[in-house]
């Protein structure tokens, strides 16, 4: 047999793909036959409890006589309704994220003065390590943004003095040091993303130690450095209702999983930081844009309903789009009448919508959003419950802010690190278990053959 050249489309590779389907398939029913929950999902789409948390409820739904009952959705950080903290943010006119970061690490609300120490104390650690930037982000470009934050984030490791020690006073300083130096990160690594493969120009601008995350991100990413506060407090906005979803969501569970061996933090920040990365779950914001971008043209009439709503039936027929049947940001595993975050997005969208005459893009998200459960029944043969979720509107505002695309999903990372690294510290300080479902095997015994009598064959 010749060598086989590892390339996409060579031929060798082929054979060696045939010969994998070949001696690995399990045939669907034996998941119902063994009753495997795949997903870790119930058989009434519920997800298998896991685990107990403190942090943060998730609600999509009431349960009667065994049954799923659609109710509308409510998202609580460490007891609060995150309705409350937004609003409360807003109506004191000032930035919220760091509090919410506060709330998820610590379990209750920050007085002044412990929020204004906790700011300064984001702030001291805003820059990167001596010579990190040019080392571990300037020598080794990304096209993808996420990848260069998992990396990164593995890399600090080194940069540590004190890495693996699990104690909770050193959890406690290595998260505050991750939720300060994730937005430093991601904004270095898009500037280097521009200057290497899009050959454009680079620019790093000084770090104001007086900035907000929401602020300190747009001074980065913006040329003239100029934004104004109504954009930044809707980032902050949006760093708020991104920054905790429960234990149950991919990202934070594998960083649970991760934390529950011991490992140390960089390595479970990493493992969520890929998980976030897919298309599934938090890179779902930006494939609505490509979408909806999609679907914008290739509809003649976006106000025409019966038009938009055959184009969405080829979307999940699989006919259109990226041909995966799914119609991006529409749906969640728990939310069924809506997402709290989402109805949040939706009204600050409309009203960005019509100071940027963007409104006739804006009522194509609406008209997506309501005709998806009807395009779903007309396909597939049944009613589902479904609601926008908080990536079908986010993508949306951080188009109106100017925010390039590559940075949908790590501003997602950017605000959730505070959730993963809550959710770390509690998993290594209440559960103590390392996380070991199990798995079912399906091979049979047969015997061992020698490699001669292989060839022989």
């Amino acid at each position: 047999m010749a060598e086989i050249v590892l390339e996409q489309d060579n031929p060798g590779l082929k054979s060696l793909c045939d010969e994998f389907r070949a001696n690995n398939k399990i045939p669907p029913e034996k998941f119902e036959l063994y009753q495997v929950k795949r997903g870790l999902r119930n058989p009434d789409g519920t997800g298998v409890m896991a685990g107990l948390t403190t942090i943060c409820n998730v609600h999509g739904y009431l349960i009667a006589d065994g049954e799923r009952i659609p109710d509308e959705g409510k998202l609580t950080y460490r007891g609060i309704d995150l309705r409350d903290i937004v609003e409360g943010c807003i109506a004191e006119k000032r930035f919220g994220f760091e509090e919410v970061a506060w709330l998820l690490l610590f379990g209750e609300l920050p007085s002044t003065e412990q929020l204004q120490t906790f700011c300064k104390t984001l702030n001291s650690y805003r820059e990167l390590p001596e010579y990190f930037a040019e080392d571990m982000i300037i020598k080794a470009p990304s096209k993808n943004i996420m990848n260069k934050l998992a990396r990164s984030v593995l890399a600090l490791y080194s940069y540590d003095e004190n890495p693996d020690d699990t104690s909770l006073q050193n959890n406690m300083r290595q998260a505050i040091q991750l939720i300060a130096r994730m937005p430093t990160i991601m904004t270095y690594a898009y500037q280097v993303k521009r200057r290497h493969f899009d050959k454009q120009s680079m620019y790093f601008h000084p770090i104001d130690p007086s900035h907000s995350t929401a602020q300190a991100i747009l001074n980065a990413i913006r040329p003239d450095r100029v934004f104004t506060d109504e954009e930044a407090k809707l980032l902050d906005l949006c760093l708020i209702l991104h920054a905790e979803h429960g234990g149950g969501n991919n990202s934070t569970f594998a960083a649970r999983v991760l934390s529950s061996t011991g490992t140390d933090i960089y390595s479970s920040m990493a493992a969520a930081i890929g998980s976030l990365k897919g298309p599934k779950h938090g890179g779902a914001n930006h494939r609505v844009m490509m979408m909806m971008n999609e679907i914008m043209e290739n509809v003649h009439n976006w106000e025409d309903e019966t038009e938009l709503e055959n184009y969405l039936e080829k979307i999940v027929r699989g006919e259109a789009c990226d041909h995966s049947g799914l119609i991006y940001g529409m749906g969640h595993a728990v939310y069924t009448l809506s997402d709290p975050r989402a109805v949040i997005l939706r009204t600050k969208a409309h009203k960005m919508a019509e100071e940027r005459n963007m409104l006739k893009k804006f009522e194509l998200f609406e008209r997506v959003e309501k005709l998806a459960p009807n395009a779903f029944a007309h396909v597939k043969g049944e009613m589902k419950v479904i609601s926008a979720n908080v990536d079908f509107y986010s993508g949306l505002v951080y188009e109106m802010l100017g925010i390039p695309s590559d940075l949908f999903t790590p501003l997602f990372a950017v605000s959730r690190i505070a959730g993963w690294c809550a959710h770390r510290i509690e998993e290594m300080e209440t559960c103590g278990r390392i996380m070991r479902p199990a798995y079912r095997s399906l091979s049979k015994s047969k015997p061992y053959i020698s490699l001669d009598q292989r060839n022989a064959k």
